[in-house]
Formats: C-alpha cells, sequence, structure tokens
C-alpha cells in the first residue's frame, strides 16, 4: 500500500490558492481513477483506491499546512508503512509554474508542511514538487502562496493536473521516469516540426565550355574565315 498525501488548508476560501495545489492533486486523481468518497479519518479527509495493482490512499491533512505532519504520521503509524512508501504533492516556489519534479529525502527549503512531516516521520518520503514560481522578492512569499492562481495560471495548472492524475500508475509503481515523461507529455504536448527533410534540388544547368555547343558544320566555317 502507498500514502499519496496532498498538502494544502483546508476551507472553501484556500481552495483555490497555490499553497493548495497538492490537494488539487489528489482530488483530480480521485475523480479520474474512481476512487471512494473522501471521509474523515487521521486528522484529515482519506479516499482509498488502487493505481493498477498499487493500493493506494490519499490524504488530505486537515491540520492546517504547519501541522500537516501530525496526519502524516498517524496514517503511516497505522498502516505500518515506509517512509518511502508516502509520497506528498505540495508546491514548490523555487520551481517556475508549471514545471514539476519528484525526489526522495533532502532538505524542506523552508516549506512548513515538508517540516512538519519531516518532524513526524523522518525526511526519507518521496515528493512531488510542483512549481508555482517565486514572486520575486522574500517579503511576498507568504502572499504569493496565499493568492488563487491567476487566469493566465489555469491553463498549465489544468493540463499539469491532468498530467499527474495519467501518470500516477507509474508514480504507485516506483517508475518514476515513465511517471514524469507521462505528465511532462500532458503538460507539454510535443510540437509537431516541419519537415526538414533535405529537399531535392533540380540539378543545375550545365554551361559546356566555349565551343563544345557548336555544330560540326560552324566548325568547318570557322577553318575558312582563318
Amino acid at each position: 500500500m502507498k500514502l499519496f498525501v496532498g498538502l494544502g488548508n483546508p476551507g472553501a476560501k484556500y481552495a483555490g490558492h497555490r499553497h493548495n495545489v497538492g490537494y488539487m492533486v489528489v482530488d483530480r486523481i480521485a475523480a479520474d481513477h474512481g476512487f471512494g468518497g473522501w471521509r474523515s479519518k487521521f486528522q484529515g479527509k482519506i479516499s482509498d483506491g488502487r493505481l493498477g495493482t498499487d493500493k493506494i490512499m490519499l490524504l488530505k491533512p486537515e491540520t492546517f499546512m504547519n501541522e500537516s505532519g501530525r496526519a502524516v504520521g498517524q496514517a503511516q503509524r497505522f498502516h505500518k508503512l515506509a517512509p518511502e512508501d508516502v509520497v506528498v504533492f505540495h508546491d514548490e516556489i523555487d520551481l517556475a509554474p508549471g514545471k514539476m519534479r519528484i525526489k526522495r529525502g533532502g532538505g524542506n527549503a523552508g516549506h512548513k508542511g515538508l517540516r512538519s512531516i519531516d518532524a513526524h516521520i523522518g525526511n526519507d518520503y518521496q515528493r512531488v514538487r510542483i512549481g508555482v514560481g517565486h514572486p520575486g522578492r522574500r517579503d511576498a512569499v507568504h502572499s504569493h502562496v496565499l493568492r488563487d492562481f491567476s487566469k493566465a495560471d489555469q491553463a498549465w495548472l489544468e493540463d499539469l493536473l491532468t498530467g499527474i492524475s495519467d501518470g500516477a500508475p507509474f508514480l504507485a509503481g516506483g517508475d518514476f521516469d515513465k511517471f514524469r515523461n507521462t505528465a511532462a507529455l500532458r503538460a507539454a504536448p510535443p510540437v509537431e516540426k516541419a519537415d526538414t527533410a533535405p529537399q531535392r534540388q533540380s540539378p543545375a544547368p550545365m554551361h559546356p565550355a566555349d565551343g563544345e555547343d557548336r555544330s560540326a558544320l560552324q566548325k568547318l566555317l570557322d577553318r575558312f574565315r582563318r
């Protein structure tokens, strides 16, 4: 069994925030892959289902972002999961909007939700980092992530959510390359290339050397003119 955790803050007023993109991901996976209805457990909302042959529990902690680890820790201990069986989806200001990266372990880069999870289960879990961009100033980060995605963001956000959901069975099965490729394919569909095959060119007309195109009669007349 794997535990897929989407980070965010509970409540309608936070639903569209950049900080809630983790919630958005697990909501999309639940809807696309026929998971059961959401119910309250582990200080959060959970939904059970399968991705391929793997049993998955989706979790949205309702402890607010800074205490996300309480819910994650409870679920992990109850199901006796190893940290590497936990996958956390979260916003990442150090990635450009629409970019996605996956890694296991490492630091939390100041993300308070990850910091809380680290405190409860250690840091040896999988993280799917979803780029929301940086506002450019450190003092503007808080208001940036606690603000709705803009209208200009909606197209790439929809594509990326769909791509992550499409690739979720590979993520569950541990095939991270296929997961990345599937998500990237949806988020940035290949551009049809123009035909770059070299064009055949008609051979350049041959220009015979001086005198070679004259008839034998002209050559004979030339001899008499000399």
